[in-house]
C-alpha cells in the first residue's frame, strides 16, 4: 500500500514540476510567451473553450467518430485475427501482406478516403477504422499465442463447435492481452480520427486544433492539445481499470 502511495505521489510531483517549469519558461521571458503562453493561462483557456456551445458539439462529433471507429475495427480485426491464428493456410497467406501493409504510414492513404468517402462523417470513420484494425489483427493473433493447449484439447475432445471454443477458451483467455492491445489501437483510431479532421473536415476537435493553429493561436492550439490529451488518458485508464477486473482470467 505505501509503495503504491509512493508511486502516485511521484507521478503527481513529476506532471507538477513540468507544470512549473512551462509556467516559469514563459513567465520569466525564457521562451517566447507568443510561442508557448504560461500553463495558467493555457488551462484558463481551455476551461472557457469546454464553456463554448461550437467546442461542445465538435467534442461530440469527435467522441462518435472515435467510438464508432472503435466499435468497427475491434471486432472485425479479432476476428480475423483469430481466423489467422486458427487456420494455417490464410495466416501464412494473410500475414506477410498485414505486416506489410502496418508497416506503411497511413496518413498517405488520406488522400484517397477523402476522394471515395468525400468529406464528412464516413471519410473520418473509414480513416479510424482503417488506422485501427491492423493492430487489432496482430495483436489477436499473438494473443491466440497466451491460450493453454491443453484447454483447446479438452473443448475439442468434448465436441465443441469452433463457435464454442472462441467464446469460451479464446476469448476468455485472450481478453486480458487484448484489452492491453486495446489501449494502444485507441491511439491509432483517436489519432487517425483527429488527422481525418485535421486535413480535411467542416467540424471536430481536429479541425478546430487545424484552425487555432493555422491562425497561429497558440494557447487556444496547446488548449486543444490538452483536451484531446485528457481524453485519451482518460480512456487509457479505463481500459487499464477494465483490465484489472479481468486479470483473474489470466490464471
Amino acid at each position: 500500500m505505501a509503495s503504491k502511495l509512493s508511486i502516485q505521489l511521484t507521478r503527481i510531483a513529476i506532471v507538477v514540476a513540468i507544470l512549473a517549469l512551462w509556467e516559469t519558461l514563459s513567465r520569466t521571458g525564457l521562451v517566447n510567451p507568443r510561442l508557448l503562453p504560461p500553463a495558467s493561462e493555457t488551462f484558463a483557456t481551455l476551461l472557457d473553450l469546454l464553456q463554448r456551445a461550437s467546442v461542445q458539439k465538435d467534442l461530440m462529433v469527435t467522441g462518435s467518430e472515435v467510438l464508432t471507429a472503435f466499435a468497427l475495427a475491434v471486432p472485425a480485426g479479432a476476428i480475423i485475427g483469430l481466423l489467422m491464428a486458427e487456420n494455417r493456410y490464410f495466416g501464412e497467406v494473410a500475414r506477410p501482406l498485414l505486416f506489410f501493409a502496418f508497416s506503411i504510414p497511413k496518413s498517405i492513404f488520406l488522400p484517397m478516403f477523402i476522394l471515395v468517402f468525400g468529406v464528412g462523417f464516413a471519410q473520418k470513420v473509414g480513416f479510424g477504422f482503417f488506422s485501427t484494425i491492423f493492430i487489432v489483427i496482430m495483436s489477436t493473433a499473438t494473443a491466440v499465442e497466451s491460450v493453454k493447449v491443453e484447454h483447446l484439447t479438452v473443448a475439442r475432445s468434448y465436441g465443441a463447435t469452433p463457435a464454442q471454443t472462441a467464446l469460451r477458451v479464446y476469448l476468455p483467455s485472450m481478453l486480458p492481452v487484448l484489452l492491453e492491445a486495446l489501449r494502444i489501437a485507441m491511439i491509432f483510431n483517436l489519432t487517425g480520427v483527429i488527422l481525418a479532421e485535421m486535413y480535411a473536415s467542416p467540424d471536430g476537435i481536429g479541425h478546430q486544433i487545424a484552425i487555432w493553429g493555422e491562425n497561429f493561436q497558440m494557447k487556444q492550439l496547446l488548449a486543444g492539445v490538452v483536451m484531446v490529451a485528457v481524453i485519451a488518458m482518460t480512456f487509457n485508464e479505463l481500459i487499464r481499470w477494465v483490465e484489472t477486473r479481468c486479470s483473474h482470467w489470466r490464471t
